[in-house]
């Protein structure tokens, strides 16, 4: 129970960082926050970072579902 609590808020938190970095970061100051700063000047890794996420879930969840069809066939 409290592991899906966490997945949960850790999804949140990622989503909001991420918002901010990727949409937010262009109209607003900057925050003095170290990382947020450093991702809102960034104009290339910070896409690759956040991009990491769902590119990294599509090849394990492929591999999973080839896995499968191997094992069963």
């Amino acid at each position: 129970m409290h592991s899906g609590y966490g997945l949960l808020v850790l999804s949140a938190v990622f989503f909001a960082f991420a918002s901010y970095a990727v949409l937010l970061s262009a109209f607003f100051p900057l925050t003095g926050i170290f990382l947020l700063d450093l991702l809102a000047n960034d104009h290339h890794y910070k896409y690759f970072v956040l991009l990491l996420v769902p590119t990294t879930a599509y090849f394990v969840i492929a591999n999973w579902v080839g896995w499968q069809f191997y094992r069963n066939s």
